[in-house]
């Protein structure tokens, strides 16, 4: 039995590989990057005959949709519910700012008086974070999504150091999350404290709660000179990943392109259940262009996989 078990395990992890294909019902993309009114991200969307969106920001530049009136939450997913869509991942600002005692790298402008003044509004931010925490839930339930993105905190010179106080602060959030049913996905940002994939591995391994979870951009992982595939994602913790990003740049541009048919094989093989959203991220003025070549430069993928 021993000896089948090891001759068959390549074919059932094919198999499981297969049954767990990433395919273009999986992909999703976050709107205010593909439209510049709500109204003209539904079209990109419904063009493309996605079944999923991720969200942020009501497009172009409005405030986020986590921290939205309840009435204009309500009439957002109604809009997206006739629209035939389902949101995958709800991008929050939450917990991205310099905390409190942690001077950031990059260095705050203005004059004294402005700086003092930015600090004086960070620590009010801070102090009530569990407050937004429950906005950005309360807009999820009526989303009906139940992941929500967070950061780690704006990037000081040591970031490890910081890692325990990181920690505690994500595992009392998680304390809320798993009472509400939702999940808390920690995104690599490389302005962060939490930049890097190997980062991303570190700081899981000190929140085990079911509530903290991963959204990985492997781009990220480029800013701070780090290979994001296979390197990086050996790292993660397969079973703690929900949800996927994927840069413009990594698909489009020779000197930052990622091999994503490769990762999108691993992500298959190794059980990963989530969607996969686009984040263009061109500031040229290209960018609902980019996001067009972007978005079928991944339909070739996921159809030639």
């Amino acid at each position: 039995m021993h000896r089948r078990a090891f001759l068959f395990a390549p074919l059932a992890r094919a198999l499981s590989a297969h049954a767990n294909r990433i395919d273009a019902s999986r992909l999703s993309a976050i709107t205010d990057e593909i439209g510049l009114s709500p109204l003209e991200a539904l079209a990109f969307a419904g063009h493309y005959e996605l079944k999923w969106i991720e969200l942020r920001s009501v497009p172009p530049r409005g405030p986020e949709y986590a921290f939205l009136p309840e009435a204009e939450v309500k009439a957002a997913a109604q809009s997206f519910r006739q629209a035939g869509l389902r949101v995958s991942f709800l991008n929050t600002s939450l917990l991205k700012f310099p905390w409190p005692g942690a001077e950031p790298v990059r260095p705050r402008r203005g004059s004294p008086a402005d700086i003092e003044r930015q600090r004086q509004e960070e620590a009010l931010r801070f102090a009530r974070r569990m407050d937004d925490l429950r906005l950005a839930i309360r807009a999820a339930h009526l989303l009906e999504v139940s992941k929500i993105r967070v950061f780690c905190g704006m990037r000081v010179a040591e970031p490890r150091r910081l890692f325990p106080r990181i920690a505690d602060v994500l595992g009392e959030m998680s304390l809320v999350a798993e009472r509400e049913g939702v999940t808390l996905l920690i995104e690599n940002e490389g302005a962060c404290n939490v930049g890097t994939s190997a980062e991303l591995a570190e700081i899981l391994r000190l929140i085990p709660s079911k509530a903290i979870g991963a959204n990985w951009d492997p781009h990220n992982d480029l800013g701070h000179r780090q290979v994001p595939f296979p390197d990086g994602y050996r790292l993660l913790p397969k079973e703690r990943l929900g949800n996927v990003q994927v840069k413009g740049k990594s698909l489009l541009d020779p000197q930052t392109r990622l091999d994503w048919r490769a990762i999108f094989a691993a992500l298959e093989r190794d059980g990963y259940q989530g969607q996969v959203g686009l984040e263009t991220h061109y500031f040229d003025g290209t960018l609902i262009e980019k996001s067009h070549l972007s978005m079928q430069e991944l339909l070739r993928i996921v159809k030639e996989s």
